[in-house]
């Protein structure tokens, strides 16, 4: 069997892991970065891989294939993952159980999406109520997945005219600047949202509502 798609889990728990169960046939290989070995179990899955320092919890059963590394480290456990699933040629990978706790690995997680898409490799971010990409100039078709929500957020100073058709908040061809909140909070009008920017990066965010 071949691993095009890969199950990242970092070690933050969550409330509840229902979120995950679209998933459970979807991953060809799951891999544990440290305490992420406690998640992926109380979440149902069986880790294929272990990779970490063991300073949150993670510890490899005996025989099961895992890298360990030492604390003193230039990358975290969750890049180290990353590195590992990009060597074994995985083409699509979700990151979870990475938000909700210190927000220097978070911004980190969150960065590495950057990383996977200019890798080459189609990377999301997903956690209890959001599911979060990276994008690069260009046009894209977003099916309505059954979140409220769908915000676009500017990493770069500027994302250059930027369309939005089939949303209930259209815009046309709009500079749109970092720190705006006019992207924030959109929703589908229609079955497909189409998104078209030639310039600057963003996260596409979508969300449902937690209060």
């Amino acid at each position: 069997m071949g691993t095009e798609k890969g199950l990242i889990f970092g070690s933050m728990s969550a409330p509840s892991w229902e979120y995950l169960d679209s998933y459970r046939d979807w991953p060809d290989v799951v891999i544990a970065a440290d305490g992420g070995l406690g998640c992926a179990r109380a979440a149902g899955f069986r880790p294929d891989f272990y990779i970490g320092d063991s300073d949150s919890g993670g510890t490899p059963e005996t025989g099961m294939d895992a890298i360990c590394l030492k604390p003193e480290k230039d990358d975290t456990d969750l890049q180290a993952a990353y590195c590992w699933a990009k060597g074994q040629g995985i083409r699509q990978l979700i990151f979870t159980g990475c938000s909700g706790g210190r927000q220097d690995h978070h911004l980190s997680a969150l960065q590495l999406l950057e990383t996977a898409v200019r890798d080459g490799i189609e990377a999301y971010f997903l956690d209890p109520v959001n599911r979060i990409r990276f994008l690069l100039p260009g046009t894209y078709d977003l099916p309505n997945s059954g979140y409220h929500y769908f915000s676009i957020i500017p990493v770069d100073s500027v994302l250059k005219e930027l369309s939005i058709f089939g949303a209930k908040y259209p815009l046309g061809g709009r500079d749109v600047f970092r720190g705006d909140s006019l992207t924030v909070s959109n929703e589908w009008a229609e079955d497909v949202v189409t998104v078209r920017f030639t310039g600057g990066c963003c996260f596409l965010v979508e969300s449902e509502p937690t209060a």
